[in-house]
This record gives structure tokens, sequence and C-alpha cells, in this order.
């Protein structure tokens, strides 16, 4: 069994998701920031503190920034980039949201 470990979320990766989606829901149904943060982001923070030394390296050889690609409830594909610290904890530092797969 890996180590639980703490998972914060870097002003970037809300700079970035702010950059991709609306603060309000779009007229088809596209989510909003806030959306994602309570539905698609709870998840994604369970993998990095359960499973991150299973990720993929982001950047070879710097095992201490780890990636996820994964599909979301509202996002149909995630890209997030998660670096370790020195205290073992996470911080999620991006986040990239392939938005052409059509809103459910």
């Amino acid at each position: 069994m890996s180590e639980r470990r703490l998972v914060r979320v870097d002003q970037a990766f809300f700079d970035s998701l702010d950059q991709q989606l609306g603060s309000e829901r779009g007229p088809n149904g596209e989510p909003s920031v806030g959306d994602f943060i309570l539905v698609d982001l709870p998840p994604i923070a369970e993998v990095f503190a359960t499973r991150f030394e299973f990720l993929a390296a982001a950047f070879s050889p710097r095992t201490d920034y780890r990636t996820l690609i994964t599909s979301g409830l509202l996002v149909p594909r995630v890209f997030v980039t998660g670096h370790l610290g020195h205290d073992g904890s996470v911080t999620l530092v991006d986040v990239a949201l392939d938005l052409d797969a059509g809103w459910r």
C-alpha cells in the first residue's frame, strides 16, 4: 500500500483553469470552473494523494514531477501535472483540458 500524501493546488493551476473554463456554465451545458473544482478535481487529487509514485514522470529525469491523463465526469480529457515537495506533499501545478469530445 502506498503512502497517502497531502495535496495542494497552486495558483498557477487555478489560473490555467480560469483560461480554459468560464465562471458560468456554457449555453450547451459546458462546465464552469466551479463545476470542475467540485466534481472533477477531487478524484484527480485523490490519485495524486494515493498513487503519486505510480504516475508517469512529466520531465525526464525529474521524478518529482508526475502527470495524470484521465477523463472526468464533466470534462472528457484532463491532463494534470503535480510536483512532489520536500515535505512529501504534492502540489498540482498545471492543468490542460481537452473539451473537444462534446458535452455529456
